[in-house]
């Protein structure tokens, strides 16, 4: 699957909409979208040699800087869906390019995600996991 700039994505998550993240329209509660996207990261950087538990117990904490989010369509109960991952480097930033899709292929939601590294509680350049998310970075 690729991105609306025709970018292939580095890694996807198929995850399927449980009732209590629904709000009284029935549909997917706007927070829990950010849920979905963390959980995505988190599995990818585990995917990637990373995993979070182990990054902190060496000094490494990937923060959120910033999410921008742009809706299309709602989940609602029972939808299984797609959330995609696109990853690039801007300096000391990672930006993820996260993407929500149900399985039809209909684009629920488009997240760019930025984040920093603080190597022992300081911001770093991120260099500590460059090496790990080269082959995945655009």
């Amino acid at each position: 699957m690729k991105d609306s700039n025709n970018k292939k994505y580095c890694f996807q998550l198929e995850m399927e909409v449980r009732d209590y993240e629904l709000d009284c329209e029935q549909i997917v509660n706007n927070a829990n979208y950010l849920h979905y996207m963390e959980h995505t990261r988190h599995k990818f950087c585990q995917e990637a040699g990373l995993p979070f538990i182990e990054m902190h117990k060496n000094g490494i904490d990937a923060v959120v800087r910033k999410i921008e989010m742009e809706y299309f369509t709602p989940l609602m109960s029972g939808d299984k869906f797609l959330s995609c991952i696109r990853i690039e480097r801007k300096g000391p930033r990672y930006i993820f390019y996260q993407d929500i899709y149900k399985l039809s292929g209909e684009k629920v939601i488009e997240g760019i995600v930025t984040a920093v590294i603080l190597k022992d509680g300081k911001l770093s350049r991120g260099d500590e996991i460059a090496d790990v998310f080269s082959k995945y970075l655009d």
